[in-house]
């Protein structure tokens, strides 16, 4: 009896000592190596590959060029993205800064001009630096609201750039549908674009954070039923905004805006446009750490659910969480920066935050209590790469959309089949419709 005894005791011994050797090497619950390649791969099991482009597949030649829609702009492509909006699979809004010229083709076929020596910069340089590297910067070619300047420094308007084609839609197979060119010249930089799950009349609201205002059309476009701010006048009082950034539904009677780059504070509304609280606090980048201050409020995501709002505040490389009425709750940061630079978070009905790193280049995830959970992204201009990611949704089939405001271009991200659930992001939190 008792060596039966001492034998069971030796046993729950060494078990408790794998338990703990286990624990020590990183062999946690959740992450145990039932099959080889299991842990943070989209396909465990799988010999050879990788991730680059995480649990998805780009859709090839999405949207379709500018020219195959508009014959009349054969020569100019998209610009600057700044947001994207999928409707459903079948309407997708974008906002960006109008049109660039089509690079010309190079050597080998690669896009741009022939390489050029400039030593006159510096030895050794050279223009394109090299294939693989992107050519053009869309952020700065396109000047806000559509504007040259008196030195001519940033452009010729017809020339170097155009103010058209703002604002557009796009069918599932990437065909421009719509074209809101009528209100090309209200734009100073649509900036978010966005529809309440809860309007059953899917009103369109658009954040214009250069022009200083929020607007709200009907869903066709066609009708301007509402604009908060004073277009063309920053300030920050009840009828001034200071270059908004982001704004997020609670219900379908609340919703929230980011009162953005150059304010510092976060204000809740009613349907009908009326404030109703805001809170916030300019602090002292690159390290402020006291809840509630904020530098550059660039991106807010809500949980319906859990009533909880997180802000993106960005210059000091942290993500604040609060009650709906504005009560701290939390903070994290997102490591360091630099290279780490968030600009916009996301979070659909699977409670997981997303956030869009255009300093790392990734999309990373953290669950609602700010533990990281995966991370994807490859630099670059390829379909599928990712540079300068400012915006970015789901549609319900779990398609993902993102706008670059680096390389001037929207994509489209198909679920790849059989990919890991856990690791795609969350669909639209379900509404009215």
């Amino acid at each position: 009896m008792k060596l039966r005894v001492l034998m069971i005791g030796a046993f729950c011994g060494a078990l408790l000592a794998v338990i703990l050797m286990s624990d020590r090497l990183g062999i946690v619950q959740g992450q145990q190596r039932k099959t080889p390649g299991e842990g943070f791969a989209v396909f465990p099991g799988v010999k050879g590959g990788q991730d680059p482009f995480g649990p998805y597949d780009p859709v090839q030649n999405w949207p379709k060029p500018l020219a195959s829609s508009a014959p009349d702009h054969a020569g100019w492509t998209w610009s600057q993205a700044t947001d994207v909006f999928p409707e459903s699979p079948n309407r997708v809004i974008v906002a960006q800064k109008g049109e660039l010229p089509v690079l010309p083709t190079g050597p080998q076929g690669r896009g741009g001009p022939p390489t050029t020596w400039l030593p006159q910069l510096g030895p050794g340089v050279r223009y394109p630096v090299g294939i693989g590297v992107p050519l053009r910067e869309a952020a700065s070619a396109t000047p806000s609201s559509g504007r040259a300047n008196a030195t001519g420094t940033n452009g010729r308007p017809g020339v170097d750039w155009r103010w058209e084609h703002v604002m557009v839609v796009f069918d599932q197979n990437g065909n421009m549908i719509e074209d809101w060119r009528q209100y090309d010249n209200i734009w100073g930089r649509p900036h978010d674009v966005e529809i309440s799950p809860y309007d059953p009349q899917k009103h369109i609201w658009v954040v214009d954070a250069d022009n200083h205002f929020v607007t709200k059309f009907t869903n066709d476009g066609k009708t301007r039923v509402l604009t908060l701010g004073t277009p063309g006048e920053p300030g920050d009082d009840d009828t001034h905004f200071r270059r908004p950034t982001f704004m997020a539904f609670m219900d379908a009677n609340t919703w929230y805006l980011a009162d953005g780059y150059d304010n510092t504070r976060v204000i809740k509304y009613d349907m009908a446009g009326k404030k109703l609280m805001q809170w916030g606090q300019a602090g002292t980048p690159p390290n402020e750490k006291r809840p509630g201050y904020f530098n550059s409020v660039h991106g807010i995501a809500v949980d319906p659910t859990t009533r909880r709002v997180y802000i993106n505040d960005r210059n000091n490389g942290r993500l604040q969480v609060f009650d709906e009425n504005g009560k701290f709750l939390d903070q994290w940061d997102f490591g360091p920066r630099p290279p780490m630079n968030i600009h916009s978070i996301y979070m659909g009905n699977d409670h997981k935050l997303w956030a869009a790193d255009q300093g790392g280049n990734k999309m990373l995830g953290y669950d609602a209590e700010g533990h990281f959970l995966y991370a994807w992204g490859t630099y670059g201009t390829c379909q599928g790469c990712i540079w300068g990611v400012h915006g970015f949704a789901t549609d319900q089939e779990g398609n993902l959309y993102t706008a670059e405001v680096r390389s001037g271009r929207v994509q489209k991200f198909r679920p790849r089949q059989g990919a890991n659930p856990e690791l795609l992001m969350g669909k639209p939190w379900k509404g009215v419709w």
